[in-house]
C-alpha cells in the first residue's frame, strides 16, 4: 500500500494532519521506511514552498497559543499589574485604558520607547500610565531605580517623574554623583534621597515587581501591558495607537 501512496499524500498526512492521522513508522519494515523517506524527500525538493507553508502554520499556532497564555497571565495578575499601591501612575489617572510598562534605565529600547509613550499620552489624553521599575541590566540599573523610588517616597510623584524623565534621556554612567546632580537640578534633597534608597520598603517594592515579572514570564525590557494584552518589546507610536484603538472598540 505504501508504494502506491503519492508523495503529496504522504507529506500532507505527516506535515499537516494531526497526530492521530500520522503514519505509524514503527509498524513499517525497513524497506517501507526507506521508501517513505525517499518519497518525502523527493516531494519536498520538488515543492520547497511546502516547507515554508508548514513553518508559517507552526509560527501562527505558536503565536496564537502565546497570546492566549498572555491573556490568562494578565487576567490572573490584574491587581498586581494595575493597582499595586506603589508604582508611579501618570498620564490620566482616570483614563479608560491602562498602559503598564516594565522598564530599565539602562535599556536602549526603553529610552527609544520613552518618546513614543510620551507622544501617545499627550496625543490621547485618556490613558492611565503605570511604570514598573524593573532593573535587570546590572548595578547601575538597580541604583537608578532605588534612587527614583526613594525620591517618590520622600517628595512625591512630581519628583519621581522629573528624575524618571531625566534618566530616560541620560546616556552616561549612572553613579551616585550623577544622580545627585540630577536631583539638584530639580531642587530635591539628594542627601535625604540617598539615606532612603536602601530602605527595606524599596527592596521589597523592587522584589515584588521582579516576582510579578516572573509570573508574567517577562524577561526583557521594555514590556508593556495595554488593557488585557501583553506587548513584548519596543513598539512605535503608530502601532501602539492602533492597538489602543482596537482595545477601545472591544
Amino acid at each position: 500500500m505504501l508504494k502506491r501512496l503519492a508523495p503529496a499524500a504522504i507529506v500532507m498526512a505527516t506535515a499537516f494532519a494531526g497526530p492521530s492521522a500520522a503514519l505509524d513508522l514503527e509498524t513499517m519494515s525497513a524497506e517501507e521506511r526507506a521508501l517513505f523517506r525517499a518519497e518525502v524527500r523527493s516531494y519536498l525538493l520538488e515543492n520547497p514552498e511546502v516547507i515554508m507553508e508548514a513553518v508559517r502554520s507552526l509560527e501562527q499556532r505558536q503565536a496564537e497559543a502565546q497570546e492566549e497564555a498572555d491573556l490568562a497571565l494578565v487576567s490572573d495578575n490584574a491587581d498586581a499589574l494595575f493597582d499595586d499601591g506603589f508604582s508611579f501612575v501618570g498620564g490620566n489617572p482616570d483614563g479608560d485604558i491602562t498602559l503598564v510598562e516594565f522598564m530599565d534605565y539602562r535599556c536602549g529600547y526603553c529610552k527609544r520607547a520613552y518618546g513614543e509613550v510620551e507622544k501617545l499620552l499627550e496625543a490621547d489624553g485618556n490613558i492611565r500610565f503605570v511604570v514598573k521599575e524593573f532593573p535587570i541590566l546590572g548595578e547601575q540599573s538597580v541604583l537608578a531605580s532605588r534612587y527614583v523610588i526613594a525620591a517618590k517616597q520622600l517628595a512625591g510623584d512630581e519628583a519621581y517623574k522629573s528624575l524618571h524623565d531625566a534618566l530616560m534621556a541620560f546616556n552616561g554612567d549612572i553613579t551616585l554623583p550623577a544622580l545627585h546632580r540630577l536631583a539638584a537640578t530639580y531642587g530635591l534633597d539628594s542627601a535625604a534621597i540617598e539615606d532612603r534608597m536602601n530602605d527595606d520598603a524599596i527592596t521589597e517594592e523592587i522584589a515584588a515587581t521582579r516576582a510579578l515579572a516572573q509570573k508574567l514570564q517577562i524577561t526583557g525590557t521594555p514590556t508593556f501591558v495595554m488593557h488585557d494584552e501583553m506587548l513584548r518589546g519596543y513598539l512605535p507610536f503608530d502601532q501602539m495607537r492602533a492597538i489602543l484603538e482596537e482595545k477601545r472598540d472591544l
